[in-house]
């Protein structure tokens, strides 16, 4: 069975693309998830039309990235915790703390918009990058200071 896909599917696709999948993967997971539709023609008109308004929305919230990203540039934040010998933290620094650390600065950020390789573990100074949009990120200089 033919369906397009609403959406970008692990495995299987990305939106509008036109796949061929099993009848009863379609009926049972990818139409009442409305992950996909039917591959006919008067729907290959409707998604074509769904996308443009989708990169028209799109669009829009890169751009408003981008200028919070220009309003963010050069942003430092300091975060105070405890510390033992060697300059180890008892706990660690996760992508929870420096969201609310760069909120306290008066940005709306959530913590998913942090990227964060491995959590910080020990005092010092790093750049944790902030993903406003998929194709904006802006760095953000974090302080680790003992309490």
């Amino acid at each position: 069975m033919d369906v397009i896909l609403r959406q970008k599917i692990q495995g299987l696709g990305d939106r509008g693309d036109v796949v061929k999948v099993k009848e009863g993967y379609a009926r049972n997971f990818l139409f009442p998830k409305r992950l996909a539709l039917p591959s006919t023609a008067s729907q290959r008109r409707v998604l074509e039309e769904e996308g443009r308004l989708h990169d028209v929305r799109d669009a829009k919230l890169q751009q408003s990235a981008q200028a919070l990203a220009e309003k963010m540039n050069g942003l430092s934040c300091t975060i105070v915790v405890q510390a033992g010998e060697e300059d180890k933290l008892y706990g660690s620094v996760t992508g929870h703390d420096v969201a609310k650390a760069i909120s306290d600065q008066g940005f709306a950020i959530d913590h998913k918009q942090i990227v964060l390789e491995e959590p910080i573990k020990k005092l010092g100074v790093y750049s944790v990058s902030v993903r406003l949009h998929r194709e904006v990120e802006v760095p953000v200089k974090i302080w680790v200071v003992k309490e």
